[in-house]
């Protein structure tokens, strides 16, 4: 018989091969088994005890619906205003005074962050003050049931929200329990803003407005204690007029000195505004200094002429008498406080023309009004979040539970869990020091 011959190393590696190839899907078998029992096993799990999730689920359902039903409905109103337009501010003036470099220094202002000028009136709606003013107008602390105003303006700012939008435009909205209340307290921050820009001095006319406004009532102090101490000195020296020429030396010197004041009042606020590079700035310095020097020239006349010189203390009054002179010098700072009385009263006029001119106008857009819906509470929403909580905590606290009796029927964790508990709750017998 033909003997047959048997590749040993071929069969080998056959053998091998076949093995392989018959334990790599069992190992994938084993590999994917556990995961799958697992799943399975906490499906097995929750339909047991699916009667305790469904009962669950359901009461969460009822106790969320009972809940949003008892929760009062809140409306909101909502009012938009168009803020005043600004015109370029100081800061835009100097930056188109650099020249070259203005562009540079565009860049640099907005490097550093500079707000929109709207952001002011935003501000101003959010302040303390326009707060209380609306918590008194609409006795908001009795409403929020609070007792102290910083916690009634708490509340005031949850319930408001003032927001600037990309439009330019303001929203001014208000949530409360009362429609017809909330539309009022949304109306009521409108006329607050309005009182506020008319009290203010937001402007650069109204700044000025408010720097003369403060100068004309120190000028009305000064003539009022002028007026009073030439009464006393009329009381005192008897003399009630003077003769014509030492009058008119003492009206001229009086205007003269007069309108230099004024000058400086007019420029130190004008320098508010204004860089020493301003053409305006430039003229109202040399009518100061033309005034300086025509004083200086009656000083020299005067000096020549040989009466006394007219300075700040003396006054060429010629012949009056020596009995006079305390009366000459009261007569002079009363010419001199009614002088400066009625040239800041005419520039004090002038600044308020001007900042009606340019006075804030607040435009609203839209009036807030009675909503006719409610915007909150959310009951459909409560009743569903609430549902999905009740459903998946009843799922976990099952698996919670099964897998706590599962660790107690394993010997090493029941052993290790005992031992725990008897040194946790064991007294303590080792002595104190």
């Amino acid at each position: 018989m033909p003997t047959e011959t048997v590749d040993v190393d071929r069969l080998d590696v056959d053998g091998l091969d076949l093995e392989a190839r018959a334990l790599q899907p069992a190992a994938n078998v084993v590999r994917d088994e556990p995961s799958e029992c697992h799943v399975l096993d906490l499906l097995i799990i929750l339909s047991r005890r699916k009667q305790i999730i469904l009962r669950n689920t359901l009461a969460a359902a009822v106790l969320a619906a009972i809940v949003s039903l008892l929760l009062p409905n809140r409306y909101t109103a909502t009012a938009n205003i168009l803020p005043p337009q600004q015109s370029p501010s100081l800061a835009a003036s100097m930056i188109g005074q650099l020249g070259a470099l203005g562009p540079m220094a565009a860049m640099a202002q907005k490097d550093l962050g500079l707000k929109n000028p709207n952001d002011l009136y935003v501000g101003m709606l959010r302040s303390r003050t326009t707060e209380e003013a609306l918590i008194r107008r609409f006795d908001l602390l009795r409403v929020y049931r609070d007792k102290k105003m910083s916690d009634g303006r708490l509340d005031l700012e949850n319930a408001s929200s003032i927001v600037l939008g990309k439009e330019g435009f303001v929203t001014i909205s208000v949530e409360d329990k009362d429609r017809s209340r909330a539309a009022q307290i949304a109306n009521a921050y409108v006329e607050q803003l309005r009182k506020l820009t008319q009290d203010l001095a937001v402007t650069e006319a109204g700044q000025r407005r408010l720097f003369f406004e403060r100068q004309l009532e120190l000028a009305k102090n000064n003539l009022a204690d002028a007026e009073q101490a030439l009464k006393e000195t009329e009381q005192k020296t008897g003399l009630i007029q003077l003769d014509g020429q030492a009058k008119a030396i003492i009206e001229s010197v009086v205007k003269l000195r007069a309108l230099m004041a004024a000058k400086e009042v007019e420029l130190h606020a004008m320098r508010l505004f204004s860089t020493e590079q301003n053409p305006d700035v430039m003229l109202r310095e040399q009518e100061l200094s033309g005034l300086r020097a025509q004083l200086a020239l009656m000083e020299k006349q005067s000096s020549s002429s040989g009466d006394v010189p007219v300075s700040a203390g003396n006054v060429a009054v010629g012949n009056v008498p020596e009995a006079g002179l305390q009366y000459v010098r009261k007569l002079r700072d009363l010419k001199y406080a009614e002088t400066i009385f009625e040239l800041l009263a005419k520039q004090y006029e002038a600044a308020r023309l001007d900042e009606a001119k340019t006075a804030a106008i607040i435009q609203v857009l839209d009036p807030a009004i009675e909503p006719d819906r409610k915007s909150s509470p959310p009951r459909s929403l409560i009743v569903a979040i609430v549902t999905l909580l009740g459903f998946f905590g009843s799922a976990g606290c099952i698996l919670l539970a099964e897998a706590v009796c599962r660790l107690r029927l394993n010997p090493d964790v029941n052993a290790r869990l005992t031992t725990l508990k008897t040194t946790v709750f064991r007294p303590d017998s080792t002595p104190h020091a």
